[in-house]
């Protein structure tokens, strides 16, 4: 947002929206204060503190120029003009060349005063530039009007195109396929003519490959237990509010009337200078209602909103996109509609940034709920999150292997986002997928010790939907990344390659295949019928019965320890029904699977507001 000017005009400024009544003396001195503290131009600060309209700001700019100020909305733009410069050009340096006039081109620019841009322009164009204003806004809306389907095209369709090796769009390559049909006959032929033999392989499999992930499981507790020491050593770097770059924030939202008031008072709530943020609202196209209830609220001008055309498929990372293309900060995050970062989040991701790597294109900071103690879905989603975002994803980083990210609160470097490819709009888990490129690229992901705090699923059926999504998009990730293993090897070490095939591959199969090979154990174990007993000989059986008990006594016992070390100790007991809490896995798992094949692209969403405590808010109010 380019919108006023350096430090020798700001009375000039004040001086015109004072006469026209836009402010009084008490604003501007506020302002003024705050321009000190925060640093940076004081038309972003009056429009972000919202003490000036964004558009009189514009015009009283365009009267201390002597510029024209245009709405480009009732604007006749000439497409002949329009097409003089390309779209990249137009996006980057905020500017639309509107028509020819007397042989200059008229330019409408968000700052005027940009004299490399104007020579850029004419240098380009042959034209001499005649200059106008014109808001951020209006540009977008230029943009995504006339250049709909190009946006479109570059939101969906980049990654397939220039990086096709790491897009979902297509699933399996075909020697996965082949590999797929071949496997899957060999083992019918095994069920029809030797089933006792197909079942011994399986559960041999099986139980291998669950004592390995548990085992590694416990390694990353080890680990992740090591980090979070070294965070709290560590401290926080300071940085002041001066120093601190433009921060964009993506909150892509679908359906979300009834937390969108709360969600403008969590970003309100973030410690950080107001007048770099670049907070941009994602719409849906047919989501009208959303839109209408957060344009009531009338928010500050660091909140812009966003309507991302409808098109094909209707997915979060595809929504991400649209936003990625017209962010302006040097760092962008996402939240969901029903987020509450800690205040210091953002401040404490660049911390992290200038202490990393410069390989670093990532900080993932940690997710928990607000409602964990609302029943027994809520209270085992904070058990699972505890464990995963405090423990294990801060372990695979200590380890070196891949993190795949959380839904939320993933903080990049923008410029490295983009080398990357964005997020694939295919991918149902584009978080996940997105922690495994960025390493196949020479990337490192790094954790952050902050919690974003969301609304767990309260409902059964929400929550078989966000984990049907969850391990679905798994499965693509995993499709997608092992489509040449030894290239896979070959990027990320064969260290990472193991925890890859552990971790992104592992836990859909062992969803999966738990239910059936249980049942089956504890049938042969409750009734000693020896039809079943060529599936557990002696070392079979002793090793199913280690991971009966000691693998899963080992999980219940780290989740015990996560909410430990955030003192929720009226969750510990929950933590021994971890294993019905896993049957629901199972369930999401085989749903997933079936949705893989019939309809792979589709997103589950997750509807929110539903707590009771977003209820008793609204009684209140």
């Amino acid at each position: 947002m380019a919108v006023g000017l350096d430090y020798k005009s700001r009375s000039r400024i004040g001086e015109i929206l004072l006469r026209e009544g836009l402010i009084d003396e008490t604003q501007l001195s506020l302002a003024l204060e705050l321009q000190r503290e925060w640093g940076g131009k004081l038309g972003r600060i009056l429009i972000s503190s919202g003490l000036v309209r964004r558009l009189d700001l514009y015009k009283a700019l365009s009267k201390q120029l002597n510029l024209p100020f245009l709405d480009l909305r009732d604007e006749r733009i000439d497409l002949d003009a329009l097409k003089l410069l390309s779209l990249n050009f137009m996006k980057e340096n905020e500017v639309i060349p509107i028509r020819i006039e007397d042989g200059k081109l008229l330019v409408a620019m968000t700052d005027p005063l940009q004299e490399n841009t104007e020579k850029e322009i004419e240098r380009i164009t042959g034209l001499p530039v005649k200059k106008a204003i014109t808001t951020e806004l209006d540009i977008i809306w230029v943009l995504s009007t006339y250049f709909k389907e190009e946006l479109k095209q570059q939101t969906i369709e980049l990654l397939a195109r220039e990086k096709a090796e790491f897009s979902a769009k297509k699933i399996l390559a075909s020697w996965q396929i082949i590999a797929f049909y071949t496997f899957s006959t060999v083992f019918l032929y095994l069920l029809f003519f030797k089933p006792i033999l197909a079942f011994y392989i399986a559960n041999s499999i099986v139980q291998t490959f669950f004592f390995l992930s548990v085992m590694f499981k416990l390694v990353l507790s080890l680990l992740g237990a090591k980090t979070r020491k070294r965070e709290k050593e560590a401290g926080a770097h300071q940085i002041r509010d001066s120093e601190l770059p433009d921060y964009t924030i993506l909150i892509p939202v679908y359906k979300e009337a009834r937390v969108i008031p709360h969600l403008i008072e969590s970003i309100r709530r973030i410690d950080y200078p107001k007048s770099k943020l670049d907070v941009k609202i994602l719409f849906e196209e047919d989501d009208i209602e959303t839109l209408v209830v957060a344009k009531e609220l009338k928010p500050e001008g660091f909140f812009e909103f966003i309507v991302v055309p409808h098109s094909f498929p209707k997915t979060k990372p595809k929504a991400c996109n649209w936003g990625l293309q017209f962010a302006r900060g040097k760092y962008i995050t996402i939240y969901d509609a029903e987020d509450r970062p800690e205040p210091d989040q953002l401040k404490k991701a660049i911390s992290t940034f200038k202490n990393s790597p410069p390989n670093t294109v990532c900080v993932q900071a940690r997710l928990n709920y607000y409602n964990k103690y609302e029943n027994f879905l809520t209270r085992m989603f904070t058990l699972e999150y505890s464990y995963w975002f405090d423990y294990i994803l801060p372990g695979l980083e200590l380890l070196g292997v891949p993190i795949p990210l959380g839904g939320t609160s993933n903080h990049f470097v923008t410029e490295r986002l983009k080398e990357i490819g964005g997020w694939d709009p295919f991918n149902v888990t584009e978080d996940a997928d997105l922690g495994v490129r960025a390493a196949r690229l020479g990337y490192t992901v790094r954790t952050l010790d902050s919690t974003t705090y969301e609304e767990a699923t309260s409902r059964l059926k929400n929550w078989i939907n966000q984990r049907t999504r969850w391990i679905k998009g798994y499965m693509q990730t995993y499709a997608v990344h092992m489509r040449n293993p030894f290239r896979l090897i070959r990027e990320i070490g064969l260290k990472s390659f193991i925890g890859f095939q552990l971790f992104i591959g592992g836990t859909p199969f062992v969803f999966l295949a738990n239910p059936v090979l249980w049942i089956l154990y504890i049938v042969w174990l409750l009734t000693q019928t020896r039809v079943l007993e060529p599936i557990f000989p002696p070392w079979v059986l002793y090793f199913s019965l280690l991971n009966l008990l000691i693998g899963n006594s080992m999980i219940v016992f780290m989740n015990m320890i996560a909410v430990w070390r955030r003192k929720l100790y009226r969750l510990t007991p929950w933590a021994l029904l971890s294993p019905f809490y896993w049957i629901l896995h199972s369930v999401a798992a085989w749903n997933a699977q079936m949705q893989l094949v019939s309809n792979p692209f589709y997103w589950e969403k997750t509807p929110h507001g539903i707590s009771r405590i977003f209820t008793a808010r609204k009684q209140t109010t």
